[in-house]
């Protein structure tokens, strides 16, 4: 059995427990899954507070509505649905704060130049430049984005959490990627682009 499989048998047994009237099982669930709805909330909202207020929103929803999990994904595309949902009640609310100047666009030379200076780079150090950039991107194009390369989430997966059309994010995805080289462009020290870029 892969570890996939035995992940989802091992997350429906402790649901079977909690609807049959174990609450404590369900800390099993949430204990595996925080660190998880958490990130998603904080990559969305870039507020640590916000963050832990819809995690918490979103295990005592998912709590209630345990009952309609049906099976037919992962739990955890489940939960990360509800996080968004709730990700995205929070950024109605305070719109305001959550607005961001447009990004331009940049060319295909652009982004291909982008993208060997940041292989040059060490992996962590890579990882640290492309997560501080990822945080000024709009949340929307923002979640979608750690979604698919961070957390590899399928399209499939990324369209049933966001209840966007496949072409909306594939469309998404791509001008989310563009605008993530911008910012990158825009926010790695100059003489760090000049030594990677030598070599």
């Amino acid at each position: 059995m892969s570890k996939n499989k035995m992940t989802i048998k091992n997350d429906q047994t402790y649901i079977d427990k909690v609807l049959k009237g174990d609450s404590n099982a369900y800390a099993f669930l949430v204990e595996k899954y925080k660190v998880m709805v958490y990130s998603l909330a904080y990559k969305m909202l870039v507020n640590r507070e916000e963050a832990e207020e819809v995690s918490q929103d979103t295990f005592i929803k998912a709590f209630k509505n345990l009952s309609k999990f049906e099976g037919k994904s992962k739990f955890s595309t489940w939960l990360y649905k509800i996080a968004y949902r709730s990700c995205l009640d929070t950024i109605k609310k305070n719109s305001a704060k959550y607005n961001i100047t447009d990004i331009n666009e940049i060319t295909t030379n652009q982004i291909e130049e982008t993208e060997t200076v940041l292989d040059g780079i060490e992996r962590k150090e890579r990882a640290e430049i492309m997560n501080q950039c990822l945080l000024k991107l709009p949340e929307d194009e923002r979640s979608v984005l750690w979604l698919f390369y961070f957390k590899e989430l399928s399209l499939k997966e990324i369209i049933e959490v966001t209840s966007l059309s496949e072409a909306n994010v594939k469309v998404k995805l791509h001008r989310a990627r563009k605008h993530l080289l911008t910012i990158v462009q825009k926010n790695v020290e100059p003489e760090i682009i000049n030594h990677y870029g030598r070599k």
